[in-house]
């Protein structure tokens, strides 16, 4: 019985081995296309895996990353100790949930509005200016930010300034720097967000909505049952990937709008900026790749419950 097990084991083996290959030569060039995504991913996620036991070393220069004392779990012992893990954590969340929620109200429906609007060189310009910032680099959102809102040589307290009334100091106020990182996350990534939602909103079936509209339907009604209804499968699965990210925190963004100032770390650090700091100025290397560990292990596991739970209500939706 079990020698029969085998033979069937084996046969199935063989029978997918040259259908394999016959799919790679029909879609080489898709293969091909996918390539250099492979590559970087090969190299910039795998290969560095082995540095994960600096996390569970006291790393020393000289001794090298193998060659440093083991000290296995000292290094999440002190990060938890210090009372800052569980300050960045809830800094990296809370943010990442305002951004996901915010870019999915705003992405959404700017990519209704796109899609309803009939003349296509304003849709064009719209796209474009909506895209722009995309490409911007967060150093220079950075300098902008404090050309507009410095103490010293800002544009809003010049103004203020020039009309004899005093000056705010934006830059240490930490009651106003949360609306300012969720505006620049959204600014920054609405025109590629929203992208993406009008390719699946272009995508329907345009005899759905000619239908609607013979049945009497208005613009709202066409958006409320046909269109979002019909977007859902791509808001959960962007839902999923994003809430697969909810413990990484965007650096550039935290950095470069506010610096290394100290009087905004209740506000401001997260996991990501926590790790750099620790790294440059304490030079405590397995602390820092014990939070880099620690953010990889969470995030790793928030993305199983969340696709269990999917799964388990909307298997079509589910990532796997």
């Amino acid at each position: 019985m079990e020698r029969k097990a085998a033979k069937n084991t084996d046969a199935t083996i063989k029978k997918q081995a040259p259908r394999f290959w016959r799919e790679f030569k029909k879609n080489r060039y898709l293969f091909l296309l996918i390539l250099p995504a492979v590559i970087y991913v090969f190299i910039f996620s795998y290969l560095p895996l082995p540095g994960i036991v600096i996390a569970f070393k006291n790393y020393n220069y000289n001794k090298g990353i193998f060659g440093s004392d083991w000290v296995g779990f000292k290094n999440f012992g002190y990060l938890f100790q210090t009372g800052a893990i569980y300050r960045i954590t809830l800094n990296t969340v809370v943010y990442n949930l305002l951004f996901i929620l915010f870019d999915l109200v705003f992405q959404v429906g700017v990519a209704v509005i796109l899609s309803e609007i009939i003349g296509k060189k304003f849709k064009k310009v719209t796209q474009t200016m909506l895209l722009m910032p995309y490409f911007i680099s967060w150093v220079v959102a950075g300098a902008i930010v404090y050309n507009v809102l410095g103490t010293d040589y800002g544009l809003i307290n010049s103004i203020l300034e020039s009309k004899g009334l005093e000056k705010i100091n934006f830059m240490n106020d930490p009651s106003i720097w949360p609306g300012l990182f969720i505006f620049f996350h959204v600014w920054k990534g609405l025109g590629y967000g929203s992208v993406v939602y009008l390719a699946a909103v272009t995508g329907i079936d345009q005899e759905i909505y000619e239908a609607a509209q013979i049945d009497g339907a208005g613009i709202w009604q066409r958006i409320f049952r046909i269109t979002i209804p019909l977007l859902n499968p791509t808001i959960v699965v962007l839902l999923l990937l994003n809430l697969g990210k909810i413990i990484k925190g965007d650096f550039a963004m935290f950095y470069n709008l506010t610096g290394n100032n100290a009087l905004l770390y209740n506000v401001s650090d997260i996991i990501d900026t926590f790790v750099y700091r620790s790294m440059i100025q304490t030079q405590n290397f397995g602390m820092s790749a014990a939070a880099g560990l620690y953010q990889s292990v969470m995030g790793f596991v928030i993305i199983m419950i969340f696709n269990t739970i999917i799964r388990k209500l909307q298997p079509d939706y589910s990532l796997f």
